[in-house]
């Protein structure tokens, strides 16, 4: 099924954002149990390599942050995981971090043996990191923080995680931790959502390793969501490789009206004083035939090859914000790469014209309109977009930091 079903999902990789701009801000405070003050405790901001430790009184200072929507992440041994959304718009924020003892720390936890976890487990790296050839190089070094529960009568799996996950991504010289709020799997319909918060620190390498990864972390960059996104915050999605078309959904002409349908049913399979009949005979007035206009879609799915003019897809906000609202779904070309052999056997291709070939394709569906950007190509509400093709392919393996900068001039 995974290879022949397109499979659509909701990419809730809560990444908080921030913006460039001219005026920065901070955000600071302390850190407490129900007894003292912290020192040590680690704080991050969501989706970016910025992160520093509580010093002797418990305080922290993230400084120079543009305005923008940050995800504060706060870790100490001992203690739960802690996390807050914080928007700064024109001032400094300074907030207390209560944490909370973690209890399965001071008890002796006993865990029973189950014999699908290693099938979850693989289930969860497919669908968290992906299948792509820098996933092949990324591991998750500490999978005895998650907890599965399979709800087989509604064929949902869930899982969770007790503490940060650990993630080593070799192939582009980072290591995550990522805070996984929930995952949710349906066996039936295919879909799966996870949402969840990140901070990336560098790896350590020699000369040949920095190289690499340096071209990895571009290629895993260019074409991505929050490439397109800052081209078109910036307004540059032609100069950066980028085409935006629409498909449009209109009536199926190849089906009849439903009153058309039903009626024709009705009168094939009843007889004279309203007895039933059931007639098996071939044509264009058979049973067999209004049956099968009965399952044909309502709607197709039709792709207008005209550019999608950005002036009447993106208005401006505010001086740090920009919202993109529409109708039909986007169809977002990306020619400047390739897809993969690996990808085209995946079931995540799109449909295309001939002479598309193997352009990188991906549509977008607006779930919660207007969708709300910054100039680094974040995302003010991740959930209000659902992806499809090739963004839906990539995952965690292929994630770069919100602060990363390409360094190949265009």
């Amino acid at each position: 099924m995974v290879k022949k079903l397109l499979l659509n999902f909701i990419l809730i990789a809560c990444f908080s954002m921030y913006t460039f701009a001219q005026n920065t801000y901070s955000i600071s405070g302390i850190v407490k149990d129900k007894k003292e003050t912290l020192p040590g405790a680690a704080v991050y901001v969501s989706g970016y390599k910025i992160a520093t430790v509580t010093n002797n009184e418990g305080k922290f200072i993230l400084p120079k942050l543009a305005p923008g929507n940050y995800d504060i992440l706060v870790q100490m041994i001992g203690y739960l995981p802690y996390s807050k959304n914080i928007i700064v718009s024109d001032k400094s924020i300074n907030f207390e971090v209560l944490l909370i003892e973690n209890a399965t720390l001071l008890k002796e936890v006993v865990i029973k043996p189950d014999p699908n976890r290693a099938y979850y487990i693989a289930l969860f790296k497919d669908f968290f990191i992906g299948k792509t050839s820098n996933a092949n190089e990324c591991e998750i070094l500490n999978t005895n923080v998650l907890n599965f529960d399979d709800d087989i009568p509604n064929s949902l799996l869930t899982i969770r995680a007790s503490d940060f996950l650990l993630i080593e991504n070799k192939a582009l010289g980072y290591r995550i931790k990522y805070l996984l709020k929930n995952f949710e799997f349906n066996y039936r319909t295919k879909i799966f959502y996870y949402a969840g918060l990140s901070s990336f620190e560098e790896l350590k390498g020699g000369s040949v390793k920095q190289k690499k990864w340096l071209k990895n972390r571009e290629i895993a960059y260019n074409g991505s969501i929050q490439h397109f996104f800052k081209s078109l915050y910036a307004n540059k999605v032609t100069e950066e490789g980028f085409v935006i078309n629409k498909i449009s959904a209109i009536p199926n002409p190849a089906r009849k009206p439903d009153s058309l349908i039903n009626a024709s049913i009705k009168r094939l399979t009843s007889g004279p004083n309203g007895l039933t009949q059931v007639l098996t005979f071939n044509g264009a007035d058979s049973l067999s035939y209004w049956l099968k206009q009965r399952k044909e879609p309502k709607e197709v799915n039709i792709l207008n090859r005209n550019d999608v003019l950005i002036d009447t897809l993106v208005k401006s906000f505010n001086t740090d914000l920009k919202t993109m609202n529409y109708t039909d779904a986007l169809y977002i070309i990306y020619k400047n790469e390739r897809e993969s052999p690996a990808f085209n056997s995946s079931g995540f291709k799109q449909t295309r014209p001939p002479d598309l070939t193997n352009y990188q394709i991906s549509v977008i569906d607006i779930l919660e309109p207007p969708v709300s950007f910054y100039a680094n190509g974040g995302i003010f509400d991740p959930r209000s977009l659902l992806y499809k093709g090739f963004w839906a392919y990539e995952k965690v393996a292929d994630l770069v930091p919100m602060d990363y900068i390409p360094t190949t001039k265009k």
